[in-house]
């Protein structure tokens, strides 16, 4: 079975704090994920076979983008 998830970033500031939170996340891309920037949001699209892949994977992004974000708002201070 195939499992498609997207997981998307909306901020009011989206140009300058989605896109640099998808933009630091990609790195760590699995081959079955995929990055998309625009003004208004970023989307991360996640593909799997097993319900636990995706679940751990989007455990993962969730807790570094929260850590992005956090960084974020401490340079701007």
């Amino acid at each position: 079975m195939k499992i498609r998830s997207t997981i998307e970033f909306r901020d009011e500031n989206a140009p300058y704090i989605a896109e640099r939170i998808a933009k630091s996340l990609a790195p760590d891309n699995l081959s079955s994920m995929e990055t998309e920037t625009s003004e208004s949001s970023a989307k991360i699209h996640i593909k799997t076979e097993k319900i636990t892949s995706l679940i751990a994977t989007m455990d993962d992004l969730l807790m570094n983008a929260k850590v992005a974000e956090e960084v974020l708002e401490n340079l701007k201070e």
